[in-house]
Parts: C-alpha cells; structure tokens; sequence
C-alpha cells in the first residue's frame, strides 16, 4: 500500500469526521442531529466493510440513514437537508442497482459513492456555516435592541 492510497481512503473519513465536530460545535440543533446521523452511518458502513461486506447490509444502512433524515428534514424544513435527501436518494439508488444486478463494486462504484458522500459532508458544512451566521445576527440584533432599549 502505497501512501498516495492512504490518502485516497483517509482523507475523506477525516473530513467527514471534521465537518461531524464543526456541526457539533457550531451548528444549530438540525445540524447537531444531522451530523450524528452522518456520523452513524460513517461508523456503521465502516464496520461493515471491516466485518460483513455484504451490499444488503450497506443498503439497509443507507435506507435507514435515508429516513432519519427525512424526519429531520420535515421537522426543521431546512434547504441543506433537502440537498442531503436527494444525495441519500442517489446513494440508495446506487446499493440498489449493484444489489440487483449482482455486481461486485468497482471503480465507479466507490467514485459514485465517495463523491455522493463527500456532497453530503459539504451540505453538512453550509447548513453549519448558515446556522452559525443566523445565530450571531440575531445575537447582535438582541443586543442592538437591548441597548436601545436602555438608552
């Protein structure tokens, strides 16, 4: 293994891992639920690919990460989970495809998938960054208030 590979395979799980702590110490509480789920799922397919290796069970992964997020976006009605639901509905589509057709994973498959999920962490990334932004204006909108308020 050469360390160009290292990279290849690291180099997205620690920037996942990195936007999952920036959710966790900037965003709001979508962001906060949303990257634990993410952050579920990266753990959960990482264990299978160490332990199981079967598509059914990375499916299942996918569908189930699919519908907590789609809780989540009905709850907090927000533009970057919406992104994240269509990003799911590729990656379902993507296991289900390999499954049924019974083809092991190549190439484009972990091209497909890595991208689909390195889209999801920057979806992660805006919603946090929007989150923040929204909270320190109105934060300096309370305080504006307050001080008009007192004077």
């Amino acid at each position: 293994m050469q360390w160009t590979d290292l990279f290849y395979i690291a180099g997205p799980l620690v920037f996942s891992l990195l936007i999952c702590l920036f959710a966790f110490l900037k965003g709001g509480p979508a962001e906060r639920i949303g990257a634990a789920v993410i952050l579920a799922n990266l753990l959960a397919g990482l264990a299978t690919e160490a332990f199981i290796r079967t598509q059914l069970v990375v499916l299942s992964i996918d569908g189930l990460t699919a519908v907590v997020l789609l809780v989540l976006a009905v709850r907090f009605a927000s533009l970057w989970l919406g992104a994240v639901m269509l990003l799911y509905a590729l990656q379902f589509g993507l296991q289900a495809f390999y499954l049924v057709m019974e083809r092991p994973r190549d190439v484009l498959h972990v091209v497909i998938n890595n991208v689909d999920f390195f889209s999801v962490s920057l979806c992660l990334a805006a919603g946090t960054i929007l989150a923040w932004r929204r909270r320190a204006r109105l934060a300096g909108e309370r305080a504006a208030v307050s001080a008009a308020a007192t004077s």
